[in-house]
């Protein structure tokens, strides 16, 4: 879906620069994620498809289940419908926290890992990856025993992989090669 992403891009910039002038960035990620939401249910999407229902009304619809939190998000509403662009809104959602974390300096880590890890584990290796990385890190932890054992560790495009899985994998080519 990188035609998504790209068409999401600028505007995700435009709420994102509108957000933060406002000082409102959390409350426009929670608005933008609960938009996103309602965006993505496939009943409006048809509805938005259908040329006998009124922009109007679909934006109407929109602001009655996710009501806007000023002017200007209503006005995104709008610019999104009338560039029948609905089916982007999650895709702006995305960018527009990938947007917030970099602002923040936080990011998230995908920690994949062979058992479950105990709080004090956890712990540890946040705060490790959080030297390596140089900013705050929010841990989502999933359990992959297919790994064998250790971790495997992805932030932003960067993978650190010390699971026995990988270690097996370079022993495996490096015999292979001679």
């Amino acid at each position: 879906m990188a035609e998504l992403a790209t068409i999401a891009r600028p505007y995700a910039e435009a709420v994102f620069r509108v957000a933060q002038k406002s000082g409102k960035l959390t409350a426009w990620s929670k608005w933008l994620c609960a938009f996103a939401h309602a965006a993505s249910y496939p009943a409006l999407l048809k509805l938005a498809a259908n040329p006998k229902v009124k922009l109007a009304q679909i934006s109407e619809l929109l602001v009655g289940v996710v009501p806007p939190l000023d002017k200007q998000a209503e006005n995104f509403v709008h610019i999104v419908l009338e560039a029948k662009r609905l089916e982007v809104v999650p895709a702006i959602a995305k960018q527009f926290d990938a947007l917030k974390s970099v602002h923040e300096g936080v990011a998230d880590a995908f920690i994949e890992s062979a058992f479950a890890l105990d709080k004090e584990a956890l712990d540890s290796l946040v705060s490790a990856l959080k030297r390596r990385f140089g900013k705050d890190l929010v841990p989502h932890v999933k359990i992959e025993p297919a790994l064998i054992g250790g971790v495997r560790v992805t932030v932003g495009d960067e993978v650190l992989d010390t699971s026995v899985r990988a270690q097996l994998a370079k022993m495996q080519t490096t015999l292979t090669s001679q």
